[in-house]
């Protein structure tokens, strides 16, 4: 299930903000309805965990989004100086 959450922050990547508050939300109802946990204090931990894995995918997204941008801008410039 992790790479899931990795996967959607990779996807969504560009809407960083609202990817990161759906990963709090949705990932614990996943495991509530697969009952993976029950409602108790492991269900705040499973929403930050859910960010955190998301976070992770969004950081990959915009990292890569950056490098292609600063590519992008560097050979436009080279090319009409």
């Amino acid at each position: 299930m992790i790479p899931t959450m990795i996967l959607f922050g990779l996807v969504f990547g560009r809407w960083w903000r609202v990817s990161l508050l759906a990963a709090a939300v949705f990932w614990p109802v996943v495991l509530l309805a697969g009952d993976a946990i029950g409602l108790d204090g492991s269900l705040v931990t499973a929403a930050a965990l859910g960010v955190l894995n998301v976070a992770a995918g969004v950081a990959i997204h915009q990292s890569v989004l950056w490098i292609v941008r600063n590519t992008v801008t560097q050979r436009a410039r080279a090319k009409n100086p």
